[in-house]
């Protein structure tokens, strides 16, 4: 069976995707991990973490992924001990000198998509080394995938939802190089995010692609001050959804989403449907189908358009900005809930009506998303309701006082 594993920035998202069926979870330590300006966990926090997973029964890596400089390295080697004892079950780590050092404290050695595992003979010379686990490259075809996992001794991971960046594995300098931010310590920018401008010189040995032909990847356009733009830098998202049985059946032990520094609601919804459509693959494989509404509900979060990054083919189009369908307007807060009648006081300070769809989240609560049905106002039900009120919402799943609740609101994205 294959493995889930869903990311958590914070204690909100930890219990979002394990109440959304994550079979593992994977989390940043301060100073040690690849999403530095996400709010991360302390090594006091790891215990309440490991405790909060086995409710679940699933189990905890912790990412260790940065470059480590000697101070870095030496400070991460004296904390194994105390990470050990938190009962977190591995660590990712994107430095091979830590291998050894790790798994003699008890913990699976898990090796970083950093460190481009891109064959099997890299695979065996990390078994000798003590690792239990490899994430392979992003660079890599399925095909490829799969002959690697066929001839791996140790346990293959890759990415299957979340973010693509335009270096090698990651490991990139350009957010060094404008700013003194590095990439590979976790602090990078984005730059390469931004749109574009390419000026050149005028002469014969100069060449601007302007995508004439079909199966040009890289977007070029002219303007008005002759310059070109571009967000050739700046891939898709990646979405595996509507390619699950090839996934299943390429022999990789851990499907991972990518998203540490995404909203707990982001880590519900899209973990939520990866479960769901594994789950129907491995219960009845032959009758599989993909359902419609997946793809409609990942575009309802956080996103830069889909694409299947390099497991087919080459990318297929490149994106800056946000194409999901929604965006989250702060507009409430859980005053109570009632556990007999199933309904959830709420303090709004913005206009809420029947219809519509609101997420609440908490750190014990997670990420809930519901969808409007019932509301009462001093036991009297009503279609709309204005700003700076109470108001009884029924909602199935229980949640808690001082929950943080947001509206979806329809966003356009094409302005």
């Amino acid at each position: 069976m294959v493995e889930l594993l869903a990311p958590a920035g914070n204690f909100i998202s930890l219990r979002a995707v394990l109440e959304n069926g994550a079979d593992a979870v994977y989390f940043g330590l301060d100073d040690y991990n690849m999403r530095a300006n996400a709010k991360n966990f302390s090594i006091d926090d790891l215990k309440d973490v490991s405790k909060i997973a086995s409710e679940y029964g699933a189990k905890t890596y912790l990412c260790t992924n940065v470059i480590l400089n000697e101070r870095l390295a030496h400070e991460l080697n004296d904390n194994l001990e105390a990470i050990s004892s938190s009962e977190i079950d591995g660590l990712i780590l994107s430095d091979i000198g830590l291998i050894e050092d790790t798994a003699s404290h008890g913990l699976e050695a898990h090796i970083s998509v950093q460190e481009n595992v891109t064959n099997s003979f890299t695979l065996k010379t990390l078994k000798k080394l003590g690792a239990k686990r490899a994430i392979l490259s992003r660079e890599l075809s399925l095909d490829e995938i799969a002959e690697i996992s066929k001839k791996s001794p140790i346990e293959t991971e890759i990415f299957i939802h979340g973010a693509i960046c335009m270096a090698i594995s990651g490991r990139c300098f350009l957010s060094y190089g404008l700013y003194g931010r590095s990439a590979n310590c976790g602090d990078c920018l984005q730059p390469c995010r931004k749109n574009w401008t390419l000026t050149y010189e005028e002469g014969e040995d100069n060449v601007i692609n302007f995508s004439d032909v079909e199966d040009e990847r890289f977007v070029v356009t002219g303007s008005d001050d002759g310059s070109y733009r571009t967000n050739f830098f700046s891939p898709k998202d990646m979405c595996m959804i509507e390619y699950i049985p090839e996934l299943m059946k390429s022999g990789v032990a851990s499907f991972k989403i990518e998203g540490r520094a995404r909203s707990p609601d982001y880590g519900a919804m899209v973990t939520g449907i990866y479960r769901e459509a594994i789950d129907s693959y491995e219960n009845d494989p032959l009758n599989y189908h993909v359902n419609e509404e997946w793809m409609d509900e990942l575009t309802s979060v956080f996103n830069r358009g889909f694409d299947t990054n390099f497991y087919f083919s080459t990318p297929f189009k490149t994106s800056e900005d946000n194409q999901s369908k929604y965006i989250k307007k702060d507009i409430g807060q859980v005053v109570n809930y009632y556990n007999k009648v199933k309904a959830a006081e709420i303090r709004i300070w913005d206009d809420l009506k029947i219809g519509d769809k609101i997420i609440i989240q908490g750190q014990t609560t997670g990420s809930v998303t519901h969808t409007i049905e019932s509301m009462q106002i001093e036991g009297k039900s009503v279609d709309n309701v204005k700003k700076g009120v109470n108001v009884a919402i029924a909602i199935p799943t229980k949640v808690r006082e001082n929950d943080f609740v947001y509206k979806l609101v329809e966003r356009n994205v094409d302005g």
